[in-house]
């Protein structure tokens, strides 16, 4: 605890001239100087000294107050580093300590009166009675970091709070009887299902049990508070625990999963495969102590174990945005991590980034580490280089409790602080629960192959609950019989439940999918997947939002360029020429119109990264922004956000955002294509598979920029291959669209029709601007999405090669097409690759009877783009290509330079039309 020294390298006058302030008003020097003088004044033994102050002849007294508010400083600010708070092992020493010498004090000095006790609420005190108060506070069950918040009222309210009860809680017999019978049933429950279940995986709780009554503790303390619901994310560990103890699912339910059950699937063709058990989502309702209602959620997660903290995220904003009218105090994200994962997932660095700035708070969450100081057979010194796995916090000066795991009503104690402090100041607050993992990374794995000294230690060391009993019999509030009782009694319900989860043949209910605010939605048959929906605008309509949005105030000053660009689009509206950004944005406008609501977010996104979008406008002359979709009908319900420079986090975040919110349109856009691999576990673990493991449906839009135009290899390809190869059961809907009407009727048919899917749309960069690249006003009002464009040059009965393709190059062999003016020759464009629409083209095959040749052109490699797909899908088919064009198989998507880009895509175009 490094000494600070208020007088050195100060000379006399300086002190002196201070001193002179502090008498006129103290609170016109510092706060050390004011305690400082005070203590100088109570040394002389006077109210207020007159005069001067002259350094050389200060008492000893007054300089050892210094000393003592050093002492009480360094406590509050390094004293976590010197708890009891590890159950299993010695902690690491840290230097300096915290001995007396520390600060130039000695027992000598301990039955001395000193001022410095006015710090910490004591008033003039011994030394003695200052540092048991501090140690109390900051050295024992609960050790807190804090003191680098830059916020002086949050460290004061946080210091006020924990010095005034030294960090350790009062509860009366009721509440510690019920701390202990939640500690029995996480206990019991544990032990139960490892002798019923031998062999099993069930990654138990078992060390860690204290979490079941701390999280009880959360729902009550929150509900006090105002928090009507809670959104809980966790991994696996002590994750059946949490939804038989605190989420209320039942235990017959949970039993008959390890029995094998399965839900009665009323419609086979939905074809769900599920998930492993300790996997599962759940949601119910439950009634507090106090008669209040809390709705409880449990996020389904995979074995990714931090992928759940941005979906959690964002379901919650999307509820304080739709349920909470903006009011993030009546729910609360809990985060449950484990120490090992909260350490080394870079997802959760993105993630505390984002619980600040506007687009993604959500009011604070309330993060809990399961730290039982290994992962999977990792030491922790090897999972870290921080000082502790909770270092994240700092980030955002987020307080960080430590607390003992075998301590129970430290835990409920420091949890329930940090509760009030999400409440109170709307932002992260950490628990660290140091515990323990009584067995290995699961039930069948052998620790000791790695840790041998920290189980042997852990094997003699008694369960939280046997802890807690014996000191609830200690100290006279529960005797013997009152602990076995307690046990036995949970013990023959549990085996109630198994034996009638043995009679029951499958599991009762089912998950549930379509309800809340998903209902009226259903789950999606095949016949629906090409049913035509009804995304036409009335011409009315139509033209009379284009004019709205592109109508700039007079009274406001824009930037020239933006002027002029507004100005070419009001143009459009007369013209009858509509390009891709129109289309975009008249999506969004005509949904906005019909009680929709739409929000956006990615890197650049207000602008657009190609500057074509620019849904947010700056006046030239202030900060202020104009937002052209906000003057529409409807428009308060359009959100649009510039993400922080993260994939992962933000993809998760808003198809959190969708899960909970299906009447939204909901979409991320990747700054180009190529960047989204940076979020792939979310494509991977939620988009494309969440319907068939947790039979949950979601109806977010990812924009992915893509084409080959010379800009090299990360600058080209949204890896069309990669997704259509996660395809089946029509899980996804994969387009890439030519026309800006097409592409509005594919956005608006994400909100039309009554199931969802989600949707990945391959979008244009060069075609933003191209001449061709427009639509008329009955495109909009006339027709809806085309799944097959056919060709509209080409004579049918002339026919001889039909070239089929997707995209940007369809320009390109169009451009061909005209110039050389091949009527034999007809271009079909796919503008859904997936679900493929067989049927329609089975249709063009049928028209171009005649052709010989049906080939599938591409400008992505041989091994990328549709291709590998096509060829695998369709010779099962009656519309298998007979040949394709593409550029040879890479293991890069592009070239770098653009010379050999132009050849290589003249060699595709000129091979087309050989």
């Amino acid at each position: 605890m490094d000494k600070l020294t208020y007088l050195s390298n100060a000379d006399s006058s300086y002190i002196d001239g201070l001193y002179q302030a502090y008498k006129a008003d103290p609170n016109a020097v510092d706060f050390g100087w004011q305690k400082f003088f005070e203590g100088f004044e109570f040394g002389q033994g006077s109210e207020g000294v007159s005069g001067s102050v002259d350094v050389e002849n200060v008492s000893e007294h007054a300089l050892k107050e210094i000393d003592v508010l050093n002492m009480i400083h360094g406590y509050r600010d390094r004293g976590h580093l010197f708890t009891h708070t590890n159950p299993v092992r010695e902690r690491r020493k840290y230097y300096p300590g915290k001995e007396l010498e520390t600060f130039g004090l000695s027992e000598a000095d301990m039955d001395t009166v000193f001022n410095a006790g006015v710090e910490v609420g004591l008033g003039p005190a011994k030394l003695r009675d200052i540092r048991q108060l501090i140690e109390d506070t900051y050295c024992r069950s609960i050790g807190a970091e804090f003191k680098y918040i830059r916020n002086p009222e949050k460290i004061k309210w946080l210091q006020d709070r924990m010095e005034a009860d030294r960090n350790k809680p009062n509860y009366d017999k009721e509440t510690k009887q019920r701390i202990l019978k939640k500690l029995n049933r996480a206990v019991v429950f544990e032990n139960f299902l490892g002798t019923k279940f031998l062999g099993q995986k069930r990654f138990s709780l078992e060390g860690a049990e204290a979490l079941i009554p701390a999280l009880d503790s959360v729902l009550e303390k929150g509900s006090n508070l105002g928090i009507q619901e809670f959104m809980i994310g966790m991994a696996h560990r002590g994750r059946l625990n949490v939804l038989a103890n605190i989420m209320g699912k039942p235990y017959k339910t949970i039993l008959s999963e390890f029995e094998g059950k399965m839900y009665a699937d009323e419609d086979p063709e939905l074809q769900f495969g599920g998930d492993v058990k300790y996997h599962l989502g759940y949601s119910s309702d439950i009634t507090t102590d106090s008669g209040k209602q809390i709705h409880l959620s449990l996020a389904p997660n995979p074995s990714h174990l931090e992928t759940v903290d941005p979906i959690v995220e964002g379901v919650v904003r999307s509820k304080i945005d739709m349920k909470y009218d903006g009011d993030a105090s009546k729910i609360a994200p809990i985060l449950i991590h484990g120490d090992a994962a909260i350490a080394g997932q870079g997802v959760v660095y993105e993630v505390t980034q984002m619980s600040k700035l506007e687009g993604y708070r959500t009011g604070g969450t309330i993060h809990i580490v399961i730290n039982n100081q290994v992962g999977f057979t990792t030491n922790y010194k090897d999972a870290r280089s921080g000082t502790y796995c909770t270092d994240v916090a700092k980030i955002t000066s987020s307080p960080v409790f430590h607390v003992n795991g075998d301590d129970a009503e430290a835990v409920v104690y420091a949890i329930n602080l940090a509760v009030e402090y999400r409440q109170k100041y709307k932002t992260d607050v950490f628990i660290d629960l140091l515990c323990y993992r009584r067995y290995g990374h699961n039930e069948a794995d052998e620790p000791k192959f790695t840790q041998p000294l920290l189980y042997k230690a852990i094997e003699k060391h008694a369960n939280p609950k046997e802890v807690y009993a014996k000191k609830l019999q200690d100290e006279g509030t529960i005797d013997a019989a009152y602990a076995k009782e307690v046990e036995k009694e949970f013990k023959d319900y549990l085996q109630l439940q198994l034996d009638a989860s043995k009679q029951a043949e499958s599991l009762e209910g089912e998950i549930p999918m379509f309800g809340g605010a998903w209902k009226g939605l259903r789950p999606a048959k095949k016949s629906d997947i090409f049913a035509e929906a009804n995304t036409k605008v009335s011409e009315k309509e139509f033209k009379t939002l284009a004019t709205e949005i592109t109508t700039l105030p007079k009274d406001k000053k824009f930037f020239r360029k933006i002027s002029k660009l507004f100005e070419d689009r009001a143009a459009m509206i007369k013209n009858d020429s509509y390009d891709w950004a129109m289309g975009e944005l008249m999506a969004y406008a005509t949904l906005l119109n019909e009680g929709k609501r739409v929000r956006i977010s990615g890197q650049d996104v207000q602008r657009g990264t190609f500057s074509h979008r620019h849904a947010v406008l700056t006046l030239e002359d202030s900060e202020e922004k104009y937002i052209p979709l906000a003057q529409v009908n409807g428009g308060d319900r359009f959100n649009i956000y510039n993400s922080l420079l993260s994939e992962y986090a933000v993809l998760g975040f808003e198809y959190g955002y969708a899960l909970a919110n299906p009447s939204s349109l909901t979409i991320w856009e990747a700054q180009f294509g190529d960047f989204y691999n940076g979020a792939q576990i979310i494509v991977d673990q939620y988009l494309s598979s969440a319907e068939t493991k947790w039979k949950r449906s979601n109806g977010l839009v990812m924009l992915l920029p893509h084409g080959m135009e010379g800009q090299g290899p990360e600058h080209s390809s949204g890896r069309i291959e990669r997704f259509l190869e996660l395809c089946a059961n029509d899980n996804l809907i994969l387009a890439n669209c030519t026309t800006p009407a097409n592409y509005f009727h594919l956005l608006r048919r994400q909100l039309v029709r009554d199931f969802r899917k989600p949707l990945v749309v391959f979008t244009p960069k060069s075609l933003l601007r191209h001449p061709k690249v427009v639509s008329k006003l009955t495109d909009f009002t006339k027709v809806n999405f085309q799944e097959v464009i056919d060709d509209s040059y080409a004579k049918a009965a002339s026919v001889k090669r039909v070239l089929f393709c997707s995209g940007k190059i369809y320009y390109d062999l169009l451009e061909k097409q005209q110039a050389d003016k091949r009527t034999d020759i007809a271009i079909v464009r796919i503008e859904q690759l997936y679900p493929s629409p067989i049927e329609q083209l089975k249709a063009i095959h049928k028209k171009y009877s005649k052709a010989k040749e049906f080939i599938w052109v591409q400008e992505e490699n041989e091994n990328m783009g549709a291709w590998p797909y096509f060829c695998r899908t369709l010779r099962k088919t009656d519309v298998e290509f007979t040949d394709y064009i593409a550029r040879t198989a890479s293991g890069s998507p592009a070239t770098g330079y653009m010379k050999k880009h132009v050849a290589q895509q003249e060699a595709i175009i000129n091979k087309s039309f050989e």
